[in-house]
């Protein structure tokens, strides 16, 4: 008689599958760094005891995208990053639980991270999923996408490298088609990404449900722009200062009400 193994539950988020499959405890792993060092850059072939291609996520919260991703292509090292440990608990836990090798999360700013960290063009994507709009005029400062930032992201990717980003709030959005195309070669993305049509963060998703409208791009570095250059076109931008949608608050209390 033929000793049927227990089915493996499938983890869902929103009744949405989170990719993966929990594993047995001995092939648990540990993806978390804990401190990252006082002076940069990282080494990411010491990082992940491999040369591979690095997609980086910035603001990963609860790392749906990014483990789904190392998920369906282990040839890939992936490093994702919050300033939230709480949601980078439930990452870490869920990647750990995979047996995932491929991954690691830390907990830092986008900002920092690329102007400290990120060795200049060793990374193959960057994804920015949903930045935090800051509709608090008291904290527009704090707006992570700005022509400085756009800068770091050029100056980190490969030159056949993508930037990946997208946004629920109009007048971020609106802002970004302005600052983009100076930095990359620009595309807006029509439709849902062709590997999550029910969205590649919980944040997504949400939005789908409630029928709100997704806005999203990707581009390659612009071919001849070089780090002095992107730099002094940073200058001459003006700051992302638009009017933030205060009604889309609702979708960040969903989101802290399951933040698992």
């Amino acid at each position: 008689m033929v000793e049927m193994k227990p089915r493996r539950a499938i983890e869902r988020e929103f009744g949405v599958p989170i990719a993966g499959e929990i594993v047995d405890t001995a092939r648990w792993t540990q993806t978390a760094i804990k401190r990252l060092p006082v002076q940069g850059p990282l080494n990411w072939v010491e990082i992940f005891g491999r040369s591979a291609p690095v997609v980086l996520d910035l603001g990963c919260g609860n790392g749906r995208f990014l483990i789904g991703s190392a998920v369906w292509r282990p040839d890939h090292d992936h490093f994702g990053i919050d300033i939230l440990p709480l949601v980078l608990r439930y990452a870490t836990r869920r990647a750990n639980q995979r047996g995932l090798a491929n991954v690691r999360f830390a907990a830092i700013d986008g900002l920092r991270f690329l102007e400290n960290y990120v060795p200049v063009a060793s990374v193959s994507e960057i994804h920015c999923y949903h930045p935090q709009p800051y509709d608090d005029p008291q904290q527009v400062q704090r707006r992570l996408i700005t022509p400085a930032f756009l800068a770091l992201v050029h100056r980190s990717l490969i030159p056949s490298g993508r930037f990946f980003i997208q946004t629920d709030n109009p007048g971020y959005w609106r802002y970004m088609e302005q600052v983009l195309p100076v930095f990359f070669d620009y595309h807006h993305q029509e439709k849902t990404w062709p590997d999550a049509p029910k969205g590649r963060t919980r944040r997504e998703i949400i939005a789908l449900r409630r029928g709100l409208p997704i806005f999203r791009a990707w581009g390659s570095p612009r071919p001849g722009l070089s780090e002095t250059d992107a730099i002094r076109l940073a200058e001459s931008l003006p700051p992302p200062i638009f009017d933030a949608d205060r009604s889309l608050r609702e979708l960040d209390d969903l989101e802290k009400e399951a933040c698992v």
